[in-house]
């Protein structure tokens, strides 16, 4: 970390502030731009529920009014700025008067749990078989099969999700096709309920590793390829190093680095990317918390959600970058 200068950690504060603002910024301009309006779609779904709401006219402005959309856009933009910077996200516009935060940190261990897990699965496995595929010592019959755990790359994972659905839920019934947990499990850190969140998020898990694995495994095969005709790597042949060590520790530390990049931004944004397997799976996470609030319109919740996302990346990056030199010596920050 010698090669850190102060400068450098204060360029990176300003450009993660920098990002946070104009992603709120963007994320509140957005919302705005779609037809409709988000009490008056409130409204009439209650209507559609109970057939008639007195007053609705009246009942419109008055929420209007309650949620601080009745003023000029600045004033709205300004009053959401005050409120990003103290973290408070508000009440939800579709479930008042619950509040935002409460709905996110409800959701967001589930889906820390089940997108972290299987992130960091498919980031292994993936990262594994593409060195393997690119490394010349592999043998022969390993290489020749290792293209096939790539088969279902080009599927979106919503899709191959649908799949598992059919075969595992619905054909053998090894799975249930929702939710989270089984009903009347007692909800804490005991064996029966862990045991039942495995089993009701292996599936949409299972969706995300065999078909975001092939990207990683791409990505990792082109690096070592790349960095196996380099001085070091001939190097430590040449020293007559153990071929496992010229592997791990000169093959693939080396090319691990623009992977590990991608890693954090997926990471960062892990919420975003699940909200069709969330939704299709009825899991109760962030993605399907999102999800509801675009179907909804609500505004606050669509801005909470994407926020955290925002700031999510935006940390991520940082502390990558901070990181880098730590992960690879070679990389040092100067003055310039």
């Amino acid at each position: 970390m010698a090669g850190l200068t102060p400068n450098y950690v204060l360029r990176r504060l300003g450009m993660w502030l920098l990002t946070i603002w104009l992603g709120a910024t963007v994320i509140f301009i957005i919302p705005r731009l779609a037809p409709g309006d988000p009490v008056a779609a409130m409204v009439s779904r209650l209507t559609a529920q109970a057939g008639f709401v007195e007053n609705s006219a009246a009942m419109i402005e008055a929420w209007r009014a309650r949620f601080g959309l009745d003023g000029p856009i600045l004033v709205q933009y300004f009053s959401y700025l005050r409120s990003v910077l103290t973290f408070d996200l508000g009440y939800s516009l579709s479930s008042f008067p619950s509040r935002v935060d409460e709905m996110v940190f409800q959701a967001l261990p589930w889906t820390l749990g089940l997108l972290t897990v299987a992130t960091l699965i498919s980031f292994v496995l993936g990262n594994l078989i593409g060195a393997l595929m690119a490394w010349r010592r592999t043998p022969g019959w390993a290489r020749n099969m290792l293209p096939f755990t790539l088969t279902f790359t080009s599927i979106p994972f919503f899709m191959f999700g649908i799949l598992l659905i059919y075969l595992f839920a619905f054909g053998l019934r090894w799975f249930p096709p929702s939710g989270a947990f089984a009903s009347g499990v007692s909800v804490g850190f005991n064996w029966e309920f862990i045991r039942s969140v495995i089993h009701y998020g292996t599936l949409p898990a299972l969706a995300i590793v065999v078909t975001s694995m092939g990207f990683w495994a791409l990505g990792m095969r082109g690096m070592m390829i790349t960095n196996d005709g380099e001085d070091y790597m001939i190097l430590a042949e040449a020293k007559g190093l153990r071929p496992r060590r010229v592997f791990w520790f000169y093959g693939m530390r080396n090319s691990i680095l623009p992977q590990v990049t991608a890693l954090a931004l997926s990471l960062g944004s892990i919420a975003g990317g699940s909200t069709l397997v969330e939704y299709i799976f009825a899991y109760p996470g962030m993605g399907y918390l999102l999800y509801l609030g675009i179907v909804n319109t609500d505004y606050t919740l669509i801005q909470g959600i994407v926020f955290m996302l925002i700031m999510g990346t935006a940390t991520a990056v940082l502390i990558l970058d901070l990181l880098y030199p730590l992960i690879d010596p070679r990389i040092t920050y100067g003055k310039g």
